[in-house]
C-alpha cells in the first residue's frame, strides 16, 4: 500500500514522509516528528489500535494544525477534517448475513471471502474553518455526509 501511495505522491509532485507510531505511547513523538519536518498534512492508515485511540489523534492533529485524513468516519466524528473508507456499518451488515448463514449450517470454508463495496466520504466543514481551509464545492458535492 505504501508502495502505492509513493508512485502516487510523485505523479502530484508531493513529497511523502512516513512515520511510523505503533501505539498510543509514540504519538507525541511522531507529531513532533511532524512538526520538525514541516508536515503539510496526514493521513492515518487503518489500524485497530488508531481506532481505539481516534479521539486523542485528532486532537493532535488539531494540536498541531494538521489537516488530516482518516479511513473511519469515527475521527471525523470526533471532529477531524476528513474520512474516506469503508462504512463500517454496511460491513457489520453483511458480516450479520455470513453468521446467519453459519447458524443454518453452511461451513465457514465453504463461504467466499468479500472485500468492502460501499464507501464513504465523510467532511468536516467546522474542523476545515478551524484550520483555515477552504473545501472545493466540487468535493463536498460528491461526500456522502458534510459535518456543519
Amino acid at each position: 500500500m505504501l508502495t502505492g501511495a509513493d508512485v502516487a505522491a510523485r505523479a502530484l509532485g508531493v513529497r511523502l514522509q512516513f512515520v511510523e507510531a505503533r501505539g498510543p505511547d509514540e504519538f507525541a513523538r511522531a507529531f513532533s516528528d511532524m512538526t520538525s519536518a514541516r508536515a503539510g498534512a496526514l493521513t492515518v492508515l487503518p489500524s485497530n489500535r488508531f481506532l481505539r485511540e481516534h479521539r486523542r489523534l485528532v486532537d493532535l492533529a488539531a494540536k498541531n494544525r494538521l489537516p488530516a485524513v482518516y479511513t473511519s468516519r469515527e475521527f471525523v466524528d470526533a471532529g477531524g477534517l476528513m474520512s474516506y473508507g469503508a462504512n463500517h456499518a454496511d460491513l457489520f451488515r453483511r458480516a450479520a448475513t455470513y453468521v446467519d448463514k453459519i447458524l443454518k449450517g453452511a461451513k465457514p470454508g465453504d463461504l467466499p471471502v468479500e472485500q468492502p463495496t460501499k464507501f464513504e466520504l465523510v467532511i468536516n466543514l467546522k474542523t476545515a474553518k478551524a484550520l483555515g481551509l477552504t473545501i472545493p464545492q466540487s468535493v463536498l458535492a460528491r461526500a456522502d455526509e458534510v459535518i456543519q
